[in-house]
């Protein structure tokens, strides 16, 4: 149903642009459209509008630029902090038609894509070819790449081979004016003024629409070998991380999942593939990849070596590719399944690697104190912990004083340690009042600044990230 706070014939013009079908505005759309996965919340926009060429979104932003209406753009809606809300109404502007994979470049090792590609789909893609597009963040099946720009997106992989940011070449995007720029060149080096690619790669929509994206991609690794480590520990299992790399090894993923959280996934999934011995804390996941065997093979052999110093328990192999599957699903269904159990809370921490054990126990501290419960996993190689928090009549963080309170004594530990408030997830809606603990006031006001020239109507994704 249409809103007065659109004028009629703005509806008109957006179904010249686009036709009838893509501009949505009845209930059931609206409904699947205004919310991600962030916590359970729902924000009802007042049209969802998709385009499928650079032309009608530039067009589109023209109007809304004109008119002063809010833009939310939206790639899958697999998001966890917010940042496809539309918490200010206004048009939805959904990506999900521009899904071309333009180009594979197999002379260069780049692809050209739109931004609606599944991640998971451009990956398969490219290794048709025998090529490798690392980051894999857990969505990676429903996630689209260009929200993983958006969010500058990690992964189990991010240890050894880096995040998006490493991997884009180039970006072309429609700003909010509706004016459309490429951002960088298809080139491997670029000193060239300042780097617009990087800026716009983890600015989470706000200053601009992504329409067409060059990624650098690699050769794909012959071989890998994966193993999960059981811990009595939860520390133990923290400080052996800082341990394999201090002792020359990277791997191309080093994953950390405590028990709780490995409990109620297999029985989300019906899986027991991981064998669960009494007394048992935590497991990580362990992977080694490269173009020879025998190499991958020593590594893990001294790998394993290494991990009895930290009382760990029996070692368990992935024999073949099945049995790697079935550990992998099991981590990249975490989150979906202690979302079901109730900790439908996520942060996502990171500090540096040797401080994992102490934000470990200062999250579990921090749960005793403030009476919630509390599971922790994610990325433990790099430092990336995602903390997932269950606290009764409190499904929300965003807008209950209490769980605000909690969020910020844990941000601080997080700062204390050296780290930062979000690795791999953004800011979004739910994490801007939280920008003051790492940031001062000059970091910020350049921030707002640059908003302003982008979009100095504070028309795309206000609200998000910072109020201006």
């Amino acid at each position: 149903m249409a809103d007065t706070s659109i004028p009629v014939h703005v509806y008109e013009q957006f179904r010249k642009i686009v036709g009838n079908q893509y501009v949505m505005t009845d209930e059931e759309s609206l409904n699947a459209y205004g919310h991600d996965e962030t916590e359970r919340l729902l924000f009802l926009p007042h049209v969802v509008v998709r385009p499928r060429t650079t032309d009608e979104v530039s067009q589109i932003m023209r109007i809304c630029n004109e008119e002063k209406i809010h833009v939310t753009p939206r790639g899958a809606g697999t998001g966890l902090s917010g940042g496809a809300l539309p918490h200010l109404g206004g048009v939805l502007l959904s990506t999900d038609r521009m899904n071309t994979i333009l180009q594979i470049d197999e002379q260069n090792l780049q692809v050209t894509t739109e931004p609606g590609v599944i991640t998971e789909v451009l990956q398969l893609a490219v290794k048709e070819k025998g090529l490798f597009y690392p980051p894999d963040p857990s969505s990676k099946g429903s996630c689209f790449i260009g929200g993983n720009i958006a969010e500058n997106s990690g992964g189990p992989k991010a240890v050894k081979y880096g995040v998006v940011r490493d991997y884009v070449l180039n970006l072309e995007v429609v700003l909010p004016t509706g004016e459309v720029i490429w951002t960088g060149s298809n080139v491997l080096k670029n000193s060239t003024g300042y780097s617009l690619t990087h800026l716009l790669v983890g600015s989470e929509g706000t200053l601009g629409i992504v329409t067409k994206i060059v990624l650098k991609l690699i050769p794909f690794p012959k071989f890998d070998l994966l193993m999960l480590a059981p811990f009595n520990s939860l520390e133990k299992a923290g400080e052996a991380v800082s341990a394999i790399f201090r002792a020359g090894f990277t791997p191309s993923a080093l994953e950390l999942v405590e028990i709780e959280a490995l409990e109620i996934v297999s029985r989300f999934v019906d899986s027991s593939a991981v064998p669960v011995t009494e007394g048992t804390a935590a497991h990580l996941i362990i992977e080694v990849d490269g173009n020879h065997m025998d190499t991958l093979m020593a590594e893990m052999e001294a790998i394993g070596e290494l991990l009895l110093n930290f009382d760990c328990g029996e070692l368990y192999f992935a024999d073949d590719a099945q049995q790697k599957n079935e550990l992998w699903k099991l981590r990249r269904r975490v989150a979906e399944a202690v979302n079901i159990a109730g900790y439908t809370i996520e942060e996502d921490t990171v500090v540096p690697r040797a401080a994992l054990p102490a934000l470990i126990r200062g999250v579990k501290q921090l749960g005793i104190e403030k009476n919630f419960q509390v599971v922790c996993y994610g990325h433990a190689g790099d430092g990336n912990l995602h903390v997932r928090i269950k606290k009764e009549g409190i499904p929300n963080s965003h807008g209950n004083p209490e769980m605000k309170q909690i969020l910020r004594a844990l941000f601080v530990i997080v700062k204390d340690l050296g780290g930062t408030i979000s690795g791999e997830h953004g800011i979004g809606l739910v994490q801007k009042d939280f920008l003051d603990i790492v940031f001062d006031q000059t970091q910020l006001r350049l921030m707002k600044e640059i908003k302003k020239i982008f979009d100095p109507n504070n028309i795309l994704n206000a609200g998000k990230i910072f109020d201006i």
